[in-house]
């Protein structure tokens, strides 16, 4: 494949060598159990060298000294208790052709103080930490002899557990960078000030794992290229930084990033996601591979295999990390092999795997719901032993994929949408501009519908005897939900965020959105709203806006609302509306103080999420076997549906995503796959 050649060539590194030039790099999904690797976390790293990728780094920022805190779920390489889990780890992966390396760190001041072993953090200086609210001890002259004793250790772990390399965190806010950034360490003495001491603890680091792992194994830095804050690293200081990390002679490779962790917003820079070109930082890697004579990785929002290619056949980096890539789709390397590259599911850039990290949940894809649960849930669809027929009516995401799934099957599908056009709610969500490549979403379902073979009609609505006509097996609703504006009095007088994302009104000058949800569709309506200047004020009964909506997207919409003059307002609830003249009275209530307050505005919008639209789903019950019922044992055991409680019933009848109820998209996939992959 001449296109993508640069990125099929093997590469050394020390006594390793991979065997292309693509790369899953360090992150932590939450998958570890009591911070140790187990059958989950396993399971999901193999699946990426079934896949045929170079290289996976587990245990994004492993903990290495027992006070290292792990809010992210993070595993440990602390304890003589990870060697035998990531060992069998790393003979899994093994037995798929990849390489396996461990990225450790100490997060320093990066953690809390009650977690864990309710310790208070360490810091080169006593800088409090925004995202934790950590309060750090200045650390003394033993704290750096236990903590390079600790990074020793480690090392020596790696090489007992079989890993192909270590990779040491110097970015991302953890304890390396925190010496190397002004902006943090406020020290006077040989740890502090001048470039040279500031890098002096992070080489104390390298050489200490370097003397663990023995001279056979690899040893990367992950650092910084710049913090994008005032009195942080810059590019010009990076240059510096690198080379004298390249100039040990002990690091084989660097791993640049971009951005840190300073705050949410820098962040969110941190991991840029849809809005933003692909691969933004990529010269600053390049800049720093010019300047040093050892290889460089690079992986920030190369979603694409063009663009990975290229950087590496122009010699910009020499191996390319397409992290979240492998989450969308871990068979990319594969597939590409096997020229089937447009059967790759392509990320979004939606960020919902990280943002559930900062939830405190495990890190999920939002349109592949079998990662992080390779356990249970294929990336590989199997063929039934017979072949049924299927009808699907809806098609948003979950009645597309349960066309696909039941396909993939090699069942007879027939997909019926009453719109002119696949897509449902996605179809409005990604009318916000900067989150239209959400659209990209349900379009490679309906471009692997249609490949399949499903039988896709436009433009009708369906009825019973529609449905009967198709002479179904099986029945899945999929017909979604209406929107909600919520228990409003005169909620005559509002509109939903779907009005406005259609076009299908013209927006007043004095606008006033009520988002009793918190979750992206209102925040994001609202960025929609604050485009057309229009006077705004967005009021929401939380503690603050948008508080579904990720950690690591809010500050993009929040950056919106501001630059845009929006006025955003917590703690209120929106009682009634009221015509007044030929305005409107929005009467607002505090809701701890119960006072009410009166707004006078053109037009109120109001998002509460959906409403199941479940006609259809409820006139099908009484002409099918299982009257609509589920077996949730047999769903959640992964076994077919057997429930027959009807007997003159004509088929099996199944509803899934919002005609359930208001969820995400990535709850309306993982319920039909969950469902159609028993089919």
């Amino acid at each position: 494949m001449p296109a993508y050649d640069s990125l099929l060539q093997p590469f050394r590194l020390r006594e390793l060598t991979l065997r292309n030039r693509i790369v899953s790099t360090a992150h932590a999904p939450g998958y570890g159990v009591e911070s140790l690797a187990g059958e989950r976390y396993r399971l999901y790293h193999v699946e990426k060298a079934k896949g045929g990728l170079a290289l996976t780094v587990i245990g994004g920022s492993s903990a290495v000294s027992p006070d290292s805190t792990a809010p992210f779920g993070q595993l440990t390489l602390a304890e003589d208790r990870a060697v035998p889990h990531i060992k069998s780890l790393v003979e899994a992966v093994h037995d798929h052709g990849a390489a396996v390396f461990c990225q450790i760190s100490h997060p320093g001041r990066r953690g809390r103080w009650d977690t864990g072993v309710w310790m208070a953090p360490v810091a080169p200086s006593a800088v409090r930490e925004a995202q934790h609210r950590s309060f750090p001890r200045q650390m003394e002259a033993w704290d750096f002899d236990r903590i390079l004793q600790d990074f020793y250790e480690a090392g020596q772990r790696a090489a007992a557990s079989g890993l192909d390399g270590i990779e040491l965190l110097f970015g991302g806010g953890q304890i390396a960078l925190q010496f190397l950034s002004p902006a943090v360490n406020r020290r006077d003495d040989e740890y502090g000030g001048s470039l040279e001491n500031r890098l002096r603890f992070p080489l104390q680091i390298i050489d200490a794992v370097r003397r663990g792992l023995g001279d056979k194994l690899v040893l990367g830095v992950r650092m910084t290229a710049d913090e994008f804050f005032e009195a942080g690293i810059d590019q010009k200081q990076s240059l510096g930084i690198a080379t004298g990390l390249a100039g040990t002679g002990s690091i084989d490779y660097l791993n640049v990033m971009a951005s840190t962790v300073y705050d949410w917003r820098t962040a969110s820079l941190s991991m840029p996601g849809m809005g933003t070109p692909l691969a933004p930082y990529l010269t600053m890697a390049g800049a720093i591979k010019e300047a040093v004579s050892i290889p460089v990785m690079h992986a920030n929002r190369i979603m694409d295999l063009s663009t990975a290619a290229r950087a590496v056949e122009e010699g910009v980096i020499d191996l390319v990390g397409m992290t979240r890539a492998h989450i969308a789709d871990p068979h990319i390397v594969r597939k590409l092999t096997e020229r089937r590259e447009n059967d790759i599911r392509p990320c979004v850039g939606a960020n919902y795997c990280i943002s559930r990290i900062y939830a405190g949940g495990e890190s999920l894809c939002i349109q592949n719901p079998a990662t992080g649960r390779e356990v249970s849930m294929p990336h590989v669809i199997q063929r039934a032993k017979a072949s049924k027929r299927v009808v699907v009516v809806g098609g948003g995401p979950a009645g597309l994929e349960a066309a696909r799934v039941s396909a993939e099957r090699g069942h007879t599908v027939t997909l019926i949408e009453a719109e002119p056009q696949l897509g449902g709610q996605i179809n409005y969500a990604a009318k916000v501009n900067w989150r239209g490549d959400l659209q990209t979403i349900t379009q490679w379902l309906e471009d692997q519908c249609r490949k399949l073979g499903v039988d896709i009609w436009l433009g009708y609505t369906a009825d019973a005897e529609m449905v009967a006509r198709f002479s179904p097996d099986i029945v899945v609703i999929a017909t979604g939900g209406y929107p909600n504006v919520g228990e409003i009095e005169g909620a005559e007088h509002t509109y939903s965020t779907w009005d406005i994302l259609s076009g299908r009104v013209e927006l007043g000058e004095r606008i006033l959105m009520f988002d009793d949800q918190g979750a992206d569709s209102g925040i994001s309506c609202a960025d929609y709203l604050s485009q057309a200047k229009k006077k705004l004020e967005v009021i929401t009964p939380e503690r603050h806006l948008g508080v579904e909506a990720g950690a690591y997207n809010f500050p993009v919409y929040l950056s919106h609302l501001y630059k845009n003059g929006v006025t955003i307002t917590p703690d209120r609830r929106l009682k009634r509306v009221e015509r007044s003249g030929n305005g409107l009275n929005a009467v607002l209530r505090n809701e701890y103080t119960l006072e009410e307050e009166v707004r006078e505005v053109d037009m109120v919008v109001s998002d509460n999420g959906t409403v199941p639209n479940d006609d259809l789903y409820m006139e099908l019950k009484a002409y099918s076997r299982n009257a609509g019922a589920v077996d949730y044992r047999a769903l959640t055991g992964d076994r077919p549906q057997t429930i027959g409680s009807n007997t003159d019933g004509k088929y099996m009848l199944f509803r899934v995503g919002d005609a359930v109820a208001s969820r995400n998209i990535h709850a309306a996939i993982y319920d039909s796959l969950r469902l159609c992959k028993e089919f």
